[in-house]
C-alpha cells in the first residue's frame, strides 16, 4: 500500500513537472525547427528539421547583442543599488532602539499601498533631467518595500548577543554589519538578489516610457519591437537561390528563448539559498 502511494506521488509530481516544462520545451523546439515543420504544425517536443536560421536572423544586425548588453548593465547596476539601499534601510529599522522606528515604518508602508502614478512620476523624472538615462530607471526603484520588510524580518531573527560581543571588542556599526550581519544573511541576500535581478531583466514599461535612444533600449523592448514588426517578407536567411523565409512563429520562439535562458542560468547558483532565505525572512511579521 505504501509503495503504491509512493508511485502515485511520483506520477503526480512527474505530471506537474511535465505541465510546467512543456511550454518552454515546445518553444525551444519551435525555435530550432524549419519553416515547413512549423507551418505544418509538426513541432511538439523535439525540433523538426533542425536549423538555427531564426537565431541567425535575430542576431545578424547586432541590435539584439546591444540590447542584451544594455539589459546586463541595467540588471547588474540596478541589483547592486537595490541590495545596497535595502540593507542600509533594513538594518537600522530592525533595531527596536531606533527612535521613531514605528513612525518610519508606517511612512514606508504607506508608499507600498499608495503611489503618485505614472504621470507625476514622469514629470518628476523629466524635471530632474533624467529622461533617456538609466538613472530614470534606477533611482525611482532603489528599494522594494516588500523586499525591505523581508530583509528586516530576517535581521530581527539574528541573536542580539552577536552584535553585543562584537561591540565589546570595539567594532562600530559598519564593521558589525559588514563582518557579522552580512555573512549570516547570505540566504536572504541571495533570495532578494534573485528577486531584484529578475525584475530588472524583465524591465519593460519604464524603459519604454523613459528611454528614447534606440541604442539604450533593453532586451525586452527590443524583442517586443521585433515581434510586432515581424513579417514573412522581412525574415529571410541566406542569399540568392538558397534564400528561405522564416515564419513569425519561429522568430518569436527564438526571441522568448533568448530572453529567458540567461536568467535561468543564474537561478541554479542561488537555488540552495533561495527558499531558505524567503522562509527565514518571513517568519516574523
Amino acid at each position: 500500500m505504501v509503495r503504491t502511494s509512493q508511485w502515485l506521488n511520483y506520477l503526480l509530481l512527474a505530471l506537474c513537472a511535465y505541465i510546467t516544462l512543456f511550454p518552454f520545451i515546445n518553444i525551444f523546439a519551435v525555435s530550432l525547427s524549419s519553416t515547413r515543420a512549423i507551418t505544418a504544425g509538426e513541432v511538439f517536443m523535439w525540433p523538426v528539421e533542425f536549423n538555427v536560421d531564426t537565431y541567425t536572423n535575430l542576431l545578424r544586425d547586432g541590435q539584439m547583442l546591444v540590447a542584451m548588453k544594455n539589459t546586463v548593465v541595467i540588471t547588474v547596476v540596478g541589483t547592486v543599488l537595490n541590495m545596497l539601499f535595502t540593507i542600509m534601510a533594513a538594518y537600522p529599522l530592525s533595531k527596536s532602539r531606533l527612535k521613531g522606528r514605528n513612525v518610519i515604518l508606517m511612512a514606508i508602508l504607506f508608499t507600498m499601498l499608495f503611489s503618485g502614478g505614472i504621470i507625476p512620476n514622469f514629470l518628476l523624472i523629466n524635471s530632474l533631467g533624467l529622461v533617456n538615462t538609466y538613472w530614470s530607471l534606477w533611482l525611482p526603484a532603489l528599494i522594494s518595500v516588500y523586499n525591505m520588510f523581508v530583509m528586516k524580518s530576517f535581521l530581527e531573527g539574528l541573536p542580539e548577543e552577536l552584535e553585543e560581543s562584537a561591540s565589546i571588542d570595539g567594532a562600530n556599526d559598519l564593521t558589525i554589519l559588514w563582518k557579522v550581519i552580512l555573512p549570516l544573511s547570505k540566504p536572504v541576500i541571495a533570495a532578494l538578489t534573485l528577486f531584484y535581478a529578475v525584475g530588472w531583466w524583465n524591465s519593460y514599461m519604464n524603459v519604454l516610457i523613459y528611454i528614447r535612444s534606440t541604442d539604450k533600449l533593453s532586451l525586452m523592448v527590443k524583442l517586443y519591437q521585433m515581434i510586432e514588426l515581424v513579417s514573412p517578407e522581412m525574415l529571410r536567411s541566406g542569399e540568392g537561390v538558397t534564400q528561405t523565409v522564416i515564419t513569425p512563429e519561429g522568430i518569436r520562439a527564438a526571441a522568448v528563448v533568448l530572453a529567458i535562458v540567461p536568467i535561468l542560468c543564474v537561478y541554479p547558483f542561488l537555488q540552495k539559498h533561495f527558499i531558505k532565505g524567503v522562509l527565514m525572512g518571513s517568519v516574523k511579521g
